[in-house]
């Protein structure tokens, strides 16, 4: 195990330059990408690759965090498949003899929730926000079929399960003493966003409201407007020292800020300067994103991100 002084001093300094998608397998002898590295004392996270899901990193591009609270481990993100679940257990196990006895879907996309089939054939209990658990129930057997498609032989035994237990604004667990809050801060990247905060440690597991090394995808009918004002009204007032995005290295506030919430406000100026010049959908996709050309994904997001800003501030 990485002694936890030493993982946190590389996950503090941790820059977009450190994140790459020709990085290779971080942990071959594992279906994870990466060896969960224990962020502070008792919070540890196997770190995704920042690329999209591929069958070489088994879907494992997001983070899976576990917390040992001293009376049960609570998982957060179930994982992008049975087998990748499964590998995480194997990690936890390493680690502590306590039963897994909470896992928390932070939305509900595939890598967040396919894993649910293997914590549930444990006989543990899933937490999701309503709005996750309708998206799968919706859209759970397409996220699937997508997993199939990349993950081949990897997705042997994954099958949709929904979360069973469901909260709309938050979630108080007291788990050997410790108080943790898991919460839906309000409209950010998607459906269902949550977020685990833990104030006696100053740590927030933030899921997909927080990114720095990687672009952050803005989905169809997404509200940037929203997602800005839920990041300045909630989670800028709870001023964690440590931070687990949803992808890329452990940080701090100041980093993700960058690269989210700044993001945000600078190409929705962008795009509205370019509606100002009577510009249109075809020539928004070529609006100045060059600050943040250095980010992973930014060739797969960056013009599909400036068409759906515009979509959205055109009808502002």
């Amino acid at each position: 195990m990485i002694h936890f002084k030493t993982a946190l001093a590389l996950c503090l300094t941790a820059t977009a330059a450190l994140a790459s998608e020709d990085i290779p397998d971080q942990y071959p002898q594992s279906e994870l990408y990466s060896k969960p590295v224990e962020v502070i004392p008792h919070v540890f996270s196997a770190i995704g690759a920042t690329a999209p899901p591929t069958y070489e990193n088994a879907g494992h591009n997001n983070n899976l965090s576990f917390i040992v609270t001293g009376d049960g481990v609570i998982v957060v993100n179930g994982g992008a498949s049975y087998r990748l679940a499964r590998a995480l257990h194997d990690e936890i196990r390493a680690v502590t003899d306590q039963p897994v006895k909470l896992v928390i879907n932070e939305n509900g996309q595939g890598h967040a929730m396919l894993g649910n089939s293997y914590w549930a054939e444990q006989g543990v209990d899933i937490l999701a926000h309503e709005e996750a658990i309708a998206e799968v129930e919706a859209e759970g057997d397409f996220i699937l079929q997508g997993m199939r498609a990349y993950n081949r032989d990897k997705a042997e035994g994954t099958r949709v399960v929904p979360a069973n237990l469901s909260f709309s604004d938050s979630y108080a667990i007291d788990m050997g003493g410790l108080q943790i809050e898991v919460m839906h801060m309000g409209p950010a990247h998607g459906p269902g966003d949550t977020q685990v905060w833990i104030p006696a440690w100053d740590i927030l597991i933030a899921g997909d409201i927080a990114f720095h090394e990687r672009m952050p995808p803005i989905f169809e009918g997404a509200c940037t407007k929203c997602w800005i004002e839920t990041w300045e009204t909630k989670l800028e007032p709870l001023a964690p020292t440590y931070i687990i995005p949803g992808h890329g290295h452990p940080t701090n506030l100041a980093q993700v800020r960058r690269y989210t919430h700044d993001y945000l406000v600078y190409l929705r100026d962008r795009i509205g300067q370019h509606i100002d010049d009577g510009g249109d959908l075809a020539g928004a996709y070529y609006v100045d994103q060059s600050p943040y050309a250095h980010l992973d994904t930014f060739e797969e997001l960056a013009t599909k991100n400036a068409g759906r800003v515009y979509e959205e501030m055109e009808w502002e």
